[in-house]
């Protein structure tokens, strides 16, 4: 076995590589960015070299680099784990010129899977069933738009080397064709180097069921079962599960021997994933072959009890796969949530932001967390926005969806917005308990997963403003404040000569600002809210706090962060912050007119002149953050009188566009 590896990666599947390799006695080098020095992958890996900027075309990307690191550490082998070089042919050729082993297919392979269209002609030839479309090399955009119009509409564009949604763009007329082709090719070029795109029919209501794949250089190869990802957005993934539900066993065993029949016909060797689209009637279409271990691999892992990366390194040393394919075992159920930091109301934008407090379910043999960060650190605008994947596993798919939305309502971020309460309301559902899943999941049941929980303000203000109260109380041992600790009445103690100590805050919750008064005898609080009364006691141990309401006992946790106070109950979350007493020092100037950026991010092109009237819906601007588009569009008719940025602009998230002047008023 190797003894010392090169991760060329970061983050979670960093992380998540140097875990395997040190229960294997497999020494780990990490490399790093600017944005990276203190990164958990760095803190966690025997060896760290640094290797560039923040931008990834400044360090992750270079090829060279890494390679460097890698003979200046003596690493015998370079992990690639997904994103980045992954599925570079010419980073694996380079790592095999330099007598370093590359753990991942043959650069063949990589080549051969690396253009989807190039991919679909392999599969054609194999045998393989694919979905009607257009993957020739001739791009001229009448020729893409004559397919289209031919094939009938809805049609998906897709970059022949994307990945990860980027690219790819849904088109529903031939009248969106032309701004959905250039919007792709954009994002395509950005993110690949490379414009080059694909035309297949869109299925309405297909299943993205992907088969795990494993071939060794001894002829040997595998299929590990089976993952549904059918719940997404902007083509990417959301919800992975295994194995997929509804599906008979003729169908699972078909479908495998198929992704290994995929697999072979390109000499294969590592791990890969055959991706399928499954339609209602039970047809099934190749749709590409990731040549790398997917995000989603833990829960193959999970529901087979094998370490894929494990099986990476050991294929990659030469030796045979642990498994046959009769000794392989599907058991019980698993489900993968991602968990981001994006704006799911917001259309999912990608935010920015420090992990100020961070509190993860309790990890067990039922509950899985794979995360590249920690309390503290910040969610760059350089990189992918994923937190952690959340993996759960139980004996059934209902009893491991219960497991997965305790563990959802017992994750607890503060410090930047995550789709946490997102992944509940959808993981909650009835559609999807149902298992009622395809790729149009979110887009078909919106109202149920995108509506705001019940607020019981008359429970949850007393508690918010207790905990809060007892925060203050813990500030010094006995509660005084520190800026006159001999004066009685700085106290937030509860002792008053003849008289009941009464707390009167202003709690802003929920967009209301509440008044709250607690009057305090000893341990207990008496809190009254809108005139209505609850008796509570109450204690702060760290952040947990143990409450005692009216004789019910229950607890939560109090996060402390930048712009307020999060309050995690086991119903759900409550934000709250203090008002303080107005002194008229507040700005009362309004904020200049104009659009906003909704994000950290680079200006990617400017769409129209300055001084051309535009209807409401024009799109303007667009902007580009970790990796994926956003088109800031004019919110009324009016125009442009000037934008403040230029194309390749950085931009920080809530700065000042442009000079938007709506019609019938004067500039």
């Amino acid at each position: 076995m190797f003894s010392k590896i090169l991760i060329a990666n970061r983050g979670e599947i960093a992380c998540r590589i140097i875990k395997t390799a040190r229960k294997m006695g497999v020494a780990t080098v990490a490399v790093y960015s600017d944005a990276d020095q203190d990164a958990l992958h760095v803190r966690l890996a025997d060896e760290a070299i640094y290797i560039g900027g923040a931008p990834a075309r400044e360090s992750y990307l270079l090829a060279d680099k890494i390679l460097e690191a890698a003979k200046e550490t003596g690493a015998q082998a370079v992990h690639p784990g997904y994103g980045f070089l992954s599925e570079n042919a010419d980073f694996a050729r380079s790592c095999a010129e330099n007598n370093i082993v590359f753990i991942g297919p043959p650069t063949t392979a990589i080549e051969a899977m690396g253009s989807k269209s190039a991919a679909k002609n392999i599969m054609e030839k194999a045998g393989v069933p694919l979905v009607p479309g257009y993957h020739g090399d001739d791009q001229n955009p009448e020729l893409l738009r004559a397919a289209s119009d031919e094939m009938g509409y809805p049609v998906l564009l897709k970059a022949t080397a994307g990945g990860g949604g980027k690219g790819m763009r849904q088109v529903w007329s031939a009248q969106e064709f032309d701004e959905a082709l250039a919007a792709a090719k954009r994002e395509s070029l950005s993110s690949f180097g490379d414009e080059t795109m694909l035309v297949e029919k869109y299925l309405t209501k297909p299943r993205h069921v992907e088969v795990q794949v494993f071939c060794d250089t001894l002829g040997n190869a595998v299929y590990l079962a089976e993952r549904d990802c059918s719940v997404q957005r902007r083509h990417q993934k959301v919800i992975e599960e295994a194995p997929a539900p509804n599906m008979s066993n003729q169908l699972r065993a078909e479908m495998g021997e198929t992704a290994v029949q995929a697999a072979q016909a390109i000499n294969y060797t590592g791990a890969g994933t055959v991706e399928f689209l499954l339609d209602e009637d039970g047809s099934y279409y190749f749709m590409e072959m990731n040549t790398r271990l997917q995000v989603e691999h833990p829960v193959t892992e999970m529901v087979t009890g094998q370490d894929l990366v494990e099986w990476q390194l050991k294929v990659a040393y030469g030796e045979a796969l642990p498994l046959t394919q009769k000794e392989v075992r599907v058991n019980g159920h698993a489900f993968e949530a991602r968990i981001y930091a994006e704006d799911p109301s917001n259309d999912f934008l990608p935010v920015t932001g420090t992990l100020e407090f961070l509190r993860p379910p309790e990890e067990s043999l039922h509950v899985r967390v794979d995360t590249g960060v920690c309390e503290g650190d910040e969610v760059s605008v350089y990189y992918d926005p994923m937190i952690a994947k959340l993996i759960v596993w139980d004996e059934s798919r209902e009893r491991a969806l219960q497991r997965l939305a305790t563990s959802l309502k017992d994750y607890r971020i503060g410090g930047t917005v995550t789709n946490l309460d997102f992944l509940y309301n959808l993981a909650t559902s009835q559609p999807f308990a149902n298992a009622e899943v395809d790729t149009g999941f979110i887009e078909k049941h919106h109202d149920l997963i995108f509506h705001d929980r019940q607020q019981d303000f008359e429970k949850e203000l007393p508690l918010a403003a207790l905990a809060l109260l007892l925060h203050k109380q813990q500030q010094t041992p006995t509660g005084i404040k520190a800026i006159d600790p001999w004066s009685p009445w700085q106290g937030n103690g509860a002792w008053r000569l003849n008289e009941p100590h009464i707390h009167r805050l202003s709690l802003h919750c929920h967009q209301q600002e509440h008044a709250v008064e607690i009057e305090q005898r000893g341990a207990l609080y008496i809190a009254c809210v809108a005139g209505r009364k609850t008796h509570l006691r109450g204690e702060l141990i760290d952040d947990v706090v143990h409450f005692d309401v009216d004789g019910h006992r229950l607890q939560g946790t109090l996060a402390s962060t930048a712009d307020g106070f999060t309050l995690y109950l086991s119903e759900g979350a409550c934000h709250f912050y203090e008002v303080m007493p107005d002194t008229g020092e507040a700005d009362s100037n309004e904020a200049n007119a104009g659009l906003s950026a909704p994000m950290n991010g680079t200006v990617v092109t400017l769409l129209i002149e300055p001084g051309i009237d535009v209807e409401a819906g024009t799109a303007l601007l667009v902007m580009e953050a970790m990796k994926m588009e956003h088109t800031i569009k004019a919110p009324e008719d009016g125009k442009v009188e000037v934008f403040y940025y230029a194309a390749g602009d950085l931009v920080d998230g809530g700065a000042e566009l442009m000079q938007f002047t709506p019609s019938g008023e004067a500039v």
